[in-house]
């Protein structure tokens, strides 16, 4: 059985970047089944001025790109915060395998929180879902870039 690899600390990497841009930092990573990165994206969506340019959905849409295939069976993605309902229902379409994130989102969450995407009797594939994964690092990189954004207004 191969060793289990986490890709959370290029998630946070891309996270980390997307702050730099003025993004709320999240950041996404989606590898193939074996363990390999296909893309990794962080938020863009002041940049694109894209309201569903999210880190998971630019992630899965390079993926799918890379790969020729609208969808990514075996594939894991790793993301920094919780998907929101938007992201949730992206990852069952592409038949994302396997979710590892990091914080909670009891706000804007669509897996554990509010919607509860994968737990709808109308969603057609449930990927495995692994959360808490670098969860005190996501959340202070969320915690700070809001802070300094308040004290800037």
């Amino acid at each position: 059985m191969p060793r289990f690899l986490s890709h959370m600390p290029l998630a946070l990497a891309q996270a980390r970047a997307a702050a730099l841009r003025g993004e709320v930092p999240v950041g996404a990573v989606v590898t193939d089944p074996q363990g390999r990165v296909v893309a990794a994206e962080g938020n863009r969506t002041r940049e694109r001025s894209d309201p569903t340019a999210h880190a998971e959905i630019l992630a899965i849409r390079a993926a799918c790109a890379a790969l020729g295939s609208e969808r990514l069976p075996g594939h894991d993605l790793w993301v920094t915060l919780e998907p929101c309902p938007m992201c949730a229902a992206a990852l069952s379409a592409a038949r994302i395998a396997r979710l590892y994130y990091g914080a909670d989102d009891p706000r804007m969450g669509g897996v554990a929180h509010g919607a509860r995407v994968f737990a709808h009797p109308q969603c057609h594939h449930r990927p495995q879902v692994y959360d808490g994964l670098s969860a005190p690092a996501s959340r202070r990189l969320l915690q700070e870039f809001f802070a300094a954004r308040r004290t800037v207004g």
